[in-house]
């Protein structure tokens, strides 16, 4: 009878042996009411909360390993199936293709300069984690700089990619320790995604002048072509793939979805891939990534550093994005607005909209939001082709 009545407070035993798993609770609590009563980043936001807490429930039911005759659980099944093998975060990149307009950035090619040069923050980002990992504060090496790192793309499937991979490739050699932070670098890019709005102005504001804001960009009068649509992802695969073959994956499946979208004559694709099929993974993803967060990985003194060199990446790769449009201003007749620059990010649309926002109310005739969408979208390209530069080189300098 006793046994019987110690198997009912199994839960509050576990909860007096690990009692972090509370505070836990209410950072998923503080994450769930900026994605509800604050509408943002919900999507991600709202699985991702319930994920921490499921992960941290007494006797975690729903992430056991398995074994001995039980089942895995249910999310421990999530991680194994569809972030080991890399499956949510593709299949996220490729409903982001299908939902992806590039034609600003084909009417006005340069805006792809703006993309890639706002990935200075990611560079930044990983040494700044390096250096850090040199001190007894933080225990950071190359696997985990360069998760860190690519938070300054403010690109979450792409961050979850890249931390996972590095997870996995620590895991796989001798002698080498990695932590895993797949979690905390998720939860940090979308957590600056959501702040675009709050990040961005200051910033803006500080390196440009009024002068340089009210700057009004004439719009192509010559559409994209058809054929232009069609062809851009077909040979945007091939050139990268070629040129950084670990890209390959991300990109790949980026510009399948954006085929599958203007192509034209697969609609019911189209739609599904944009809608049903993203918004089903997008659950299942954001449950995975919780679930890497029980209470004595979390919460370390590394996280903090994640949250601080993740907020400074993005930071850096939205001035990089404005002093390389300005530096453009000075080389070239036809003049930018250097707001654009901000937008060189992969948060898309919330980067190109806090450009259009700030426009307006410099002056609310001029309307950037097209132009801004231009380097927005490059950005995305641009943080896919940097995750393969660093799983490259990252593998080989192991």
């Amino acid at each position: 009878m006793s046994t019987e009545l110690d198997a009912l407070w199994e839960g509050f035993s576990a909860i007096g042996d690990e009692p972090r798993m509370i505070l836990m609770w209410a950072i998923a609590g503080a994450l769930l009411f900026v994605g509800v009563a604050k509408k943002k980043e919900p999507l991600l936001l709202v699985p991702i909360s319930m994920g921490i807490l499921f992960a941290n429930l007494p006797l975690g039911e729903l992430i056991r390993e398995g074994g001995n005759g039980e089942p895995a659980g249910l999310l421990k099944t999530f991680q194994t199936v569809g972030m080991e093998t890399d499956i949510f975060p593709l299949l996220i990149f490729l409903g982001v293709g299908a939902a992806t307009d590039f034609t600003p950035m084909l009417s006005n090619p340069k805006t792809l300069l703006l993309g890639a040069g706002a990935q200075a923050g990611v560079f930044v980002a990983l040494l700044g984690a390096l250096l850090l990992g040199m001190t007894d504060l933080f225990d950071f090496g190359l696997l985990e700089a360069s998760s860190i790192g690519i938070i300054g793309g403010a690109d979450g499937p792409t961050t979850i990619f890249i931390a996972t991979r590095m997870r996995e490739l620590g895991e796989s050699l001798p002698n080498v320790e990695v932590r895993d932070i797949v979690g905390a670098t998720a939860v940090a890019a979308y957590s600056y995604m959501a702040l675009v709005p709050i990040i961005q102005p200051p910033i803006i504001k500080l390196l440009t002048t009024k002068k340089e804001r009210l700057i009004r960009m004439e719009y192509s009068a010559k559409p994209v072509s058809k054929r232009a649509q069609v062809l851009f992802p077909v040979l945007t695969t091939i050139i990268i793939s070629v040129l950084v073959p670990s890209a390959s994956p991300l990109i790949g499946m980026l510009m399948l979805g954006n085929l599958i979208k203007v192509s034209g004559v697969v609609p019911r694709l189209a739609d599904v891939t944009e809608n049903a099929l993203m918004n089903a993974v997008i659950v299942l993803l954001g449950l995975a990534v919780g679930a890497t967060m029980p209470a004595n990985i979390f919460l370390q003194p590394e996280t903090i550093g994640i949250f601080l060199l993740g907020l400074f990446a993005f930071m850096t790769a939205t001035v990089a994005g404005i002093l390389l449009a300005k530096l453009m201003n000075l080389l070239s007749r036809e003049k930018i607005n250097p707001m654009i620059g901000a937008a060189g990010v992969s948060a898309v649309p919330m980067a190109a909209r806090v450009v259009q926002d700030m426009g307006q109310k410099e002056d609310p005739e001029n309307f950037l939001l097209m132009h801004a969408m231009g380097p927005n979208v490059a950005g995305v390209i641009g943080t896919a082709t940097v995750a393969g530069v660093l799983l490259a080189v990252v593998e080989n300098m192991l």
